[in-house]
């Protein structure tokens, strides 16, 4: 009787080769993937009221109040609900407008503008607890201070409301970016 040499078949090899992999790259916590790693992991829902407005624009809270609901669904994996008792609260208040003149022509006719908008936000869980906290400055103040202006050319044919827009815009990303979980 002869004997012989069983080789293992490529499966096999394959099935043991995928183990040693993935146990390398988990070490000893599992990576997470996407965008959802970079949130708490402990918040599902976020409640954001009508945002307060202290300015002659009327309008600001409102378009605010939507452009956060969308940034909020569309970068993190929370659910925006507006039932109070969520998860957390985002709470915010436009605090000032302003217009100035940047450039005149001989002719004191205005070339360009700025049209600045200024909110203050404080994110908070049902026991209160800020989750939002002002790296930059820390503060005793329980709101964050952001200020947004974009320029505007009105003989290129932008108004006041396209940057005004464009400045909300800006202020509901960069305040969605200030929810992502600390380092």
């Amino acid at each position: 009787m002869s004997q012989r040499t069983r080789r293992p078949n490529s499966g096999t090899l394959f099935g043991i080769l995928a183990t040693i992999v993935v146990g390398c790259l988990s070490g000893c916590t599992p990576y997470q993937f996407g965008n959802a790693s970079m949130f708490p992991q402990n918040i599902r829902t976020v409640h954001v009221p009508v945002i307060r407005n202290a300015t002659f624009r009327e309008d600001l809270g409102v378009r605010l109040t939507e452009a956060l609901n969308k940034e909020i669904e569309l970068r993190t994996p929370y659910k925006v609900t507006a039932d109070p008792l969520a998860d957390t609260v985002l709470r915010c208040e436009v605090v000032d407008e302003t217009k100035r003149v940047l450039t005149e022509n001989d002719a004191d006719y205005v070339r360009a503008l700025d049209a600045a908008i200024q909110v203050r936000a404080s994110w908070s869980d049902r026991q209160g607890r800020l989750l939002m906290k002002n790296s930059i400055v820390p503060t005793d103040d329980l709101t964050i201070l952001f200020s947004q202006d974009e320029r505007f050319v009105p003989e290129a044919g932008q108004s006041i409301d396209t940057a005004t827009q464009k400045a909300i815009e800006d202020l509901a990303n960069r305040i969605v970016s200030q929810m992502e979980a600390r380092w």
